[in-house]
């Protein structure tokens, strides 16, 4: 049953993407960006999205089906729950608020929002194949799929370390804590 949904996704995608890039070569041109916004840095073309995001797709839906019927303990998945739906739909708007205020000139803001994606990843687990999905097609449009790519792997990294290792340790420190204020309330 999902090999079909990621049969289908990735088709969609895949026709999404080229159909983007068809659009852009006969009104001027497939944009590349230069990496970091940098002129002196190398250009990478939006071509390479017609390879990237099929294959990202394919191997992120993999990744969401073997999680999840791990966590089902069956071997097989009958439908894709809400709360993966709700994190891609999140997700995608995520990405695509960050580039809708790229658009405006509003690069300053991207920092700050950058850092509430940390603050939600002490309490969410937004290092999810679905929720790097989405934020990579959210920001497809404006950045091509390379760029969104390498900055939500390593956006995927950094909130791993949060919600794996620091998030830990913050409970601990709460437990004892609470704890510690306990027995002195007790006295």
């Amino acid at each position: 049953m999902f090999l079909t949904t990621r049969l289908y996704f990735t088709a969609f995608v895949s026709l999404a993407i080229w159909s983007l890039l068809a659009w852009n070569y006969y009104h001027g041109g497939v944009p590349g960006h230069h990496v970091l916004a940098r002129k002196d840095l190398p250009e990478i073309s939006n071509w390479w999205g017609s390879l990237v995001l099929p294959a990202l797709t394919w191997f992120l839906l993999f990744r969401m089906q073997k999680r999840l019927q791990k966590s089902n303990g069956q071997g097989y998945l009958a439908k894709l729950p809400a709360k993966v739906v709700y994190a891609f739909t999140a997700a995608l708007l995520f990405g695509a608020t960050l580039a809708v205020f790229f658009n405006l000139g509003y690069e300053n803001l991207l920092g700050y929002i950058l850092n509430g994606l940390f603050l939600l990843a002490l309490f969410l687990p937004v290092y999810r194949a679905e929720c790097l999905l989405g934020f990579v097609l959210g920001m497809t449009y404006t950045f091509g799929a390379v760029l969104p790519t390498a900055v939500g792997s390593v956006l995927v990294v950094i909130s791993i370390v949060l919600y794996q290792l620091l998030r830990p340790a913050f409970l601990i420190i709460r437990l004892f804590t609470l704890r510690i204020f306990s027995k002195g309330v007790a006295k």
